[in-house]
């Protein structure tokens, strides 16, 4: 199944920050996906983000399949692993602008979601007993 989104003129741009340990769930499913994007569905906002390989992009559920918002250019700005990431947030539509805030909190649960769907995979080792 092919999605397409139409996306509009830049409105705005800002740096903005991401935990680092949401960063990392975000590439842990993305990873686990073995696809080229990821959909995660925002329920509480009627809400679709879609996870690519170096974006993330938001669509409203409800409306027209443009996008509203995206989080772009992800970048560690120290070594330090538990820093928050920063990224680029860029409005295209004017909605995008009244959801952002409380957005990012909605889909930091929609990941939480996401992955206690995951399914858990893991190896096991049998250790042979000698009974002699």
């Amino acid at each position: 199944m092919k999605l397409s989104f139409e996306c509009g003129d830049e409105i705005s741009r800002d740096v903005r920050q991401l935990p680092a340990d949401y960063y990392k769930k975000i590439l842990l499913l993305f990873s686990r996906s073995q696809s080229e994007n990821l959909f995660i569905p925002i329920r509480n906002m009627q809400y679709l983000a879609v996870i690519a390989n170096d974006e993330i992009v938001f669509i409203d559920g409800l409306g027209a399949r443009r996008i509203e918002l995206a989080w772009r250019n992800f970048r560690h700005e120290t070594e330090v692993l538990d820093d928050p990431v920063s990224y680029d947030s860029i409005i295209f539509e004017e909605k995008g602008a009244n959801v952002l805030v409380r957005l990012q909190g909605e889909f930091l649960k929609a990941l939480a979601v996401a992955e206690a769907r995951e399914p858990r995979t893991g190896s096991a080792t049998v250790t042979p007993l000698d009974r002699t």
